[in-house]
Order: structure tokens, then sequence, then C-alpha cells
């Protein structure tokens, strides 16, 4: 068995261009249900280096109603993972254990979790000065934790969650 491994890359253009395609796909599944879509996750951040995996969060009407299109989210390579560590959400991969290239998040509209992704994607795009230390960061953990995906994320935890404080306050203040 392969093990998963933290491999960060500069940005590639083609990442929207495969966010619409797979936008596309994800609201002809979920379009009586469908709210809203977004590019989130470093992949939607020029200026930053990413892992090559695709982020997006879908809003939907009902959260209850999600587990209905799992069969149809399975013919599009997708495996369902339920809430995935976070109460309120459904959460698919697309791809293997070891290789996945799209995770998609799915939060009902008004779900705390959506400001935050949108905020801290949208803080990063805006102020050059924290995407810049953010991709530090990634980039000094990347290599420290190249065999251990998990611990990257979570060393990356406390940095997100200031950012993500600095945020919510600049979101207030537009």
């Amino acid at each position: 068995m392969t093990t998963r491994m933290v491999v960060l890359v500069p940005h590639n253009p083609a990442w929207r261009i495969a966010y619409e395609a797979e936008a596309a796909s994800i609201t002809a599944v979920f379009r009586p249900i469908l709210h809203a879509i977004h590019h989130i996750g470093s992949t939607a951040v020029a200026s930053i280096m990413a892992k090559p995996i695709i982020d997006i969060l879908v809003e939907v009407t009902d959260i209850g109603a999600v587990d209905e299109y799992n069969q149809a989210m399975t013919t599009l390579g997708y495996i369902a993972k339920g809430e995935n560590g976070i109460p309120g959400r459904r959460y698919f991969r697309k791809g293997s254990d070891t290789y996945h290239t799209h995770h998609i998040h799915i939060f009902q509209v008004g779900h705390p979790e959506i400001a935050r992704h949108l905020d801290f994607r949208d803080y990063l795009i805006t102020h050059p000065e924290t995407a810049q230390a953010y991709n530090d960061l990634k980039v000094r953990l990347a290599h420290q934790f190249r065999d251990s995906p998990p611990d990257y994320t979570n060393a990356k935890g406390d940095f997100i969650e200031a950012v993500i404080r600095q945020a919510a306050v600049w979101r207030m203040n537009q």
C-alpha cells in the first residue's frame, strides 16, 4: 500500500477550469437542493502553493437530503464519508485513500463553517502578505510532515484559526 504524502505545487490556472467542470457536474446532481457552490482551499488562491486537490464547498437547503444523492456522487467517482468529523457536514472524496483529486464539503445554508471557509479564502486573496505567510508556513510544514498529511493539517491549525478571526472582523467592516 502506498502512503499519502504532502506534496505542494505552484498554483496552476487549470485548477479553476477543473473546479468549473466539477461544479457543473455537482450542480446537476444536487440541483433540487442546491443553494450555492464555491471553489475553496488553496487551489482557489492564485498566490500560494497547494496540494493539487480541488476543494469545493456546496451550500444546500436541506443537509438531511444530501444522503439521498450518495449514489449519484458515486457515479461521478466520489466516496461518501458522511460528516467525517464535522457535525452538520457531508463530505465526499474523489479518488482512492492514497490519491484524491477533489474534496466536496456540503453544508446547509447558514452553517458557520461556510463563512469560515469563504472568509479565509477571500482574506488570503485580498491580503497578499498574509497569503505569503501562509504559503511559507505550508512549505515548511510540507517538508517537516511530508509522510503525515494529518500532522501537516493539524500543524497549520493555529495559523488558520488566527486568520479566520482576522477575516471575520475584516468581513464585518466591509
